[in-house]
């Protein structure tokens, strides 16, 4: 089982590092599928809109939802992001190098979003790259049993993983 994982401390930091990661390795022909997130500041609010691009070349579906000035509640949408579920789980039979799922969210930390799509990854034997942020932590521990490898949240280190990874799945052929 190839899972490894990344957070970082920064608001937003996670989404840019993994934005970053993708574009590099999509840049030297690596075959990935997934999601990654793009934040965009609103002009009016303290929040942000949320999108995400199916990789490698899907839509950007915005997952975000505007609740209004003054809520609190949680802004995701769920069906939006059921919507990037589907195409996502729809990749897998591409044979992927990588599955790179922006963040193991309140949703995943549930039992829903894309947590069935990593366990269906794994199943495949697809290594899976995946944001965790400080809150959902603990839940993702559980989830994986304490498998996943924390990598330094850097491009450098994630590279040399999917290298790795990739040689050794490469000579287990």
């Amino acid at each position: 089982m190839y899972l490894a994982y990344v957070t970082t401390t920064d608001r937003g930091a996670t989404d840019r590092l993994l934005s970053a990661v993708a574009e590099h390795l999509l840049a030297n022909d690596a075959r990935l599928v997934g999601v990654v997130q793009t934040n965009t500041e609103c002009a009016d609010s303290s929040k942000c809109d949320m999108d995400v691009r199916v990789l490698p070349d899907g839509e950007t579906i915005r997952i975000s939802q505007s609740l209004g000035e003054h809520s609190r509640g949680c802004r995701l949408d769920p069906a939006a992001l059921e919507r990037a579920v589907g195409c996502v789980t729809n990749s897998l039979e591409d044979a992927p190098q990588l599955l790179i799922i922006n963040k193991f969210g309140k949703h995943e930390a549930d039992g829903r979003g894309f947590r069935p799509v990593i366990a269906e990854a794994l199943t495949l034997d697809i290594p899976v790259l995946v944001g965790v942020n400080g809150l959902n932590k603990e839940k993702f521990q559980e989830f994986t049993g304490g498998a996943a490898e924390q990598l330094e949240p850097n491009l450098e280190a994630i590279s040399a993983w999917f290298d790795r990874v990739n040689a050794q799945r490469a000579a287990a052929a």
